[in-house]
């Protein structure tokens, strides 16, 4: 089993930036990853993904241009780097990885066996 674990959440200000890590109990470069969160009140969002080599990556629309995923695989980490952040960008993430093979990364729960604990972002007017 794969046990992920998320960090560098933190308060900051609209317009700072955030670095948030994943890290593997084990090797996980097989598959796709991806990046969600969850505002209170509100359904776990997909955020990013990136493809079992890191070749390719995707984004909702809402963080297109301020968000960048990447993943080293010798690390077996993950990373979601958060630039221009906003307050709307307030939410528990989550890092999660899939139960078989999967190339790509979708954008839905489902796909998604692994999750890690969330670190909490919060972003202040």
């Amino acid at each position: 089993q794969v046990h992920l674990v998320e960090s560098g959440g933190g308060l900051l200000q609209a317009g700072g930036s955030l670095r948030l890590s994943c890290v593997a109990s084990d090797t996980f470069n097989n598959y796709a990853m991806g990046w969600f969160r969850q505002a209170p009140g509100k359904e776990r969002d997909f955020v990013a993904g990136i493809s079992w080599s890191g070749g390719s990556t995707y984004y909702a629309d809402s963080v297109k241009g301020r968000f960048t995923i990447s993943r080293d695989n010798a690390k077996n980490a993950v990373y979601l780097q958060m630039n221009s952040l906003r307050p709307e960008d307030t939410a528990v993430y989550y890092c999660a990885a899939p139960g078989g093979p999967l190339i790509r990364p979708a954008p839905t729960q489902a796909a998604y066996t692994y999750w890690g604990q969330g670190t909490q972002v919060t972003v202040s007017s």
